[in-house]
């Protein structure tokens, strides 16, 4: 399916992209087409599933989008999406929860129900302030998700940790 490359988005102008939508639920559809993120697009580029091209024509290959994924400091987001993606789970973003992604379990789907989990990702260098973790798990659990952290180390090796809020 062929799409273009934008400033913040990728769009796939074909007439399938709907199936995109409507069986495993990337992007969102909108009047121009089927709008994917960056992440999105490149994860469905490497699966041989949409070519990328710029307003232009110009192709983008897989190297291409990779290093617009690394200058816009995004890459460990990739590595865990396409992670989660590969386990079977819808992922949209957790962007109006304070997290970097919501994910749906296996046979869940957007609007069909709530996701089950908000994913914060943390690089195995950064650190975060005990008031700033704490509100993380204050507002999983305040939408009745749970909350899970990804630690993505410098081998790009990732760590899940399913945090659960408990009442003492």
């Amino acid at each position: 399916m062929k799409s273009i490359l934008y400033d913040d988005r990728v769009i796939v102008k074909d007439e399938h992209a709907h199936n995109l939508y409507n069986k495993r639920y990337y992007g969102n559809l909108t009047d121009s087409g089927l709008e994917l993120s960056f992440i999105e697009a490149l994860y469905l580029l490497k699966k041989d599933k949409i070519e990328v091209f710029t307003p232009e024509n110009e192709v983008v290959d897989e190297e291409s989008l990779t290093d617009i994924i690394r200058n816009n400091h995004t890459y460990a987001h990739y590595l865990v999406y396409s992670d989660l993606r590969f386990r079977g789970y819808i992922i949209k973003t957790g962007f109006k929860y304070g997290s970097d992604f919501r994910i749906y379990e296996r046979g869940h789907k957007p609007g069909d129900g709530h996701s089950n989990y908000l994913v914060k990702i943390l690089s195995e260098e950064q650190t975060i302030k005990v008031r700033d973790f704490s509100s993380y798990v204050r507002v999983a659990h305040g939408v009745r998700k749970n909350l899970l952290l990804a630690v993505v180390d410098d081998e790009y090796d990732i760590t899940y940790y399913d945090i659960e809020w408990t009442r003492p």
